[in-house]
This record gives C-alpha cells, structure tokens and sequence, in this order.
C-alpha cells in the first residue's frame, strides 16, 4: 500500500512506538524525514538516530526515543502534522505560530532548508509549516 503523507506516516509511527514504550523505532528514509530527525535530536526530543542505506530503497531510519527517568512517559507530548496534502499551510516570518509559549517547536520548511520557528524567525523566514513537537 503506498502512503500518500509519508510525513504523517513518520510522525504516527514515533507517536505509535512511544505508546508502545519502544525504544528504537525504524522509519523508511527520506531527505525531509532525515532532517526532521536531526531537528528533532538537536532539539533534544529522541535520545539518537542513525541512517541505515538498504539496497534499492532509500533505506531507513533507526530512532532511539527518549523517556522521563522518573515515570518512564515519553518525552514527546504531542506530534502534530500542520500542513497537510490537501491543505497546506505557509505562514511568514511574523505569523509562525509559537507552541506552548515557546516550549515547542514547530517545524518549519524554508527556502533554506527544513529549521525551527525560532531559527525562520531569526532569519527572518517564512515557509510551509511542517509540523509541532511538544
């Protein structure tokens, strides 16, 4: 079956595996769920990652989830798609929703790559708003 979101596929399979209480969950591979997962490892939301090549595919992606020492919850709160194929959303610099106050994240994508709402700010870029990580 060919899924029509890979984006929302990624996102459900980490929120899947988190309510599972895995701690490795494997993802097939692309250049903008790789770069989601260096922002999401860089933010601090998973414990590390690594890209595995596999023949004729574009490979996979191992990600090792992060959980709260003390209650063994999971990190990530909330995976939420923004922008979805049949309804995108693009915001500029200044209209980049802040989630929690600034406590997440949302994932935005540039002219200049995939990057968080507080580096599009900075830059003073707008773009297709990906996604939020709480």
């Amino acid at each position: 079956m060919a899924v029509t979101d890979p984006i929302a596929d990624y996102l459900t399979r980490i929120r899947n595996a988190q309510l599972a209480r895995h701690r490795v969950v494997e993802i097939p591979s692309s250049n903008m769920k790789k770069s989601i997962t260096e922002i999401l490892y860089d933010q601090g939301f998973i414990h590390k990652y690594k890209f595995e090549p596999s023949e004729g595919k574009s490979g996979v992606i191992k990600i090792a989830l992060k959980y709260l020492k003390d209650s063994e919850k999971p990190l990530i709160r909330s995976l939420q798609r923004i922008s979805k194929p049949g309804l995108r959303k693009y915001s500029s610099s200044n209209d980049i929703p802040r989630v929690i106050n600034g406590l997440g994240i949302v994932i935005v994508s540039t002219s200049h790559g995939l990057m968080t709402d507080k580096e599009a700010k900075k830059k003073n870029l707008g773009g297709e708003l990906v996604c939020s990580v709480y």
